[in-house]
C-alpha cells in the first residue's frame, strides 16, 4: 500500500492546487522533505551515529546501562529509534519513555505504564513491582528488558537517583535490565553530583553525537531531498555554505532553514535556491 500524504492528496482533489504542493512539483519531490517523519532504515547513515549505535547495542548485549548525552537537534531520539529497532523482538523487550520534572513517585508511575503494569500505590510499593516486572520478562518469558528514558536532563538528582534501585538485583548481583539514559549536555553535570556517583558507576558507556561536519551537512542534504523524491539538489554551492553557516551542523536547525529557504526560492519563483533564499530563512525563523 503507498504511504499516505495529506497534502499531497488534497492537490490531487483540488481543482486549484496550491502553492504548497506547486513547490514539490518545482523541485521534483514526493512529499515534504526536511520533517521529523522519517523512517528509521532512511536515516542519513553517517560514522559517529553508526559509532553511538553500536556502542549502546554493545552495552545493552551485556545487560548494562549507559547514557547518550548530545545537544538538541542532534538526533539523540533517531538514535534510540534505531536502537530499538536493531534489537530484535525475540531477544528483547523495549520500552521507551519521556520524562520531564516528575516525583520519584510520578517517575515510577510512568515507568510502569511504560512496562504494562498499573501504576498505582506508593513509591516504595511501584519500585518492588517494577523490578519483579523486570524479573518476570528475564526469567519468565527470556526476554532481556531495556528501558530508554528521553529527555533525562531534566529528572531530578534525588529522582533519578532511582534509576541505582531500578537496576539493583538480589543485592546487586545480577544484571536483568539495562537502562539508557537520553539527554542534553546538562546530564553530564548532573551525574557529577556527589550523591549521584553511585547512578554515574553503573553507566557502562556514555555515547555522544557531535554536530555535522561541513561534508557531512552536505551529505545529509542530499540524502533527504534524494529520498523525498528528488534526483538533483536544488541548494547552490553558496546556499549550502550559508546553510552550513546558520545551522552550525545541527540537524534539527538545518531541516527548519532548509525547508524554508526552498519555500522561499519558490514563492520568488526561482528553480534555484541561493544564499538569499536562506538568510531570508533564517530571519523569519528568529524570533
Amino acid at each position: 500500500m503507498a504511504d499516505f500524504h495529506p497534502n499531497l492528496e488534497m492537490s490531487s482533489m483540488s481543482p486549484n492546487k496550491p502553492k504548497y504542493d506547486d513547490m514539490l512539483s518545482r523541485f521534483g519531490l514526493r512529499v515534504l522533505p526536511f520533517t521529523r517523519e522519517i523512517r528509521v532504515e532512511d536515516r542519513f547513515v553517517y560514522e559517529p551515529f553508526d559509532a553511538a549505535l553500536n556502542h549502546l547495542l554493545r552495552v545493552v548485549h551485556n545487560r548494562m546501562s549507559a547514557s547518550l548525552i548530545s545537544p538538541a537537534g542532534t538526533g539523540k531520539t533517531l538514535l534510540l529509534r534505531a536502537l530499538r529497532a536493531d534489537l530484535p523482538e525475540t531477544r528483547y523487550r523495549v520500552h521507551y519513555l519521556k520524562v520531564t520534572d516528575l516525583s520519584k513517585r510520578d517517575f515510577c508511575r510512568e515507568i510502569a505504564a511504560a512496562v504494562g503494569i498499573e501504576p498505582a500505590g506508593n513509591y516504595p510499593a511501584l519500585v518492588r513491582r517494577l523490578q519483579d516486572r523486570f524479573t518476570q520478562t528475564f526469567e519468565g518469558e527470556a526476554l532481556r528488558p531495556v528501558l530508554l528514558i528521553d529527555e533525562s536532563h531534566d529528572i531530578r538528582p534525588d529522582v533519578l537517583g532511582i534509576v541505582r534501585i531500578l537496576t539493583n538485583f538480589e543485592m546487586d548481583s545480577r544484571l536483568v535490565v539495562s537502562v539508557i539514559l537520553a539527554a542534553q549536555p546538562p546530564l553530564t553535570k548532573l551525574l557529577h553530583n556527589e550523591k549521584l556517583k553511585a547512578v554515574a558507576n553503573r553507566l557502562a558507556h556514555c555515547a555522544r553525537l557531535p554536530l555535522l561536519s561541513r561534508d557531512e551537512m552536505a551529505g545529509y542534504v542530499s540524502h533527504r531531498l534524494n529520498i523525498a523524491g528528488s534526483q538533483t539538489v536544488p541548494f547552490d554551492a553558496l546556499a549550502m555554505e550559508a546553510l552550513y553557516e546558520a545551522g552550525r551542523g545541527n540537524l534539527r536547525a538545518t531541516d527548519h532553514l532548509a525547508i524554508k529557504a526552498m519555500q522561499a526560492a519558490h514563492d520568488k519563483d526561482c528553480e534555484r535556491v541561493d544564499t538569499n533564499h536562506v538568510m531570508e530563512a533564517r530571519s523569519q525563523l528568529r524570533a
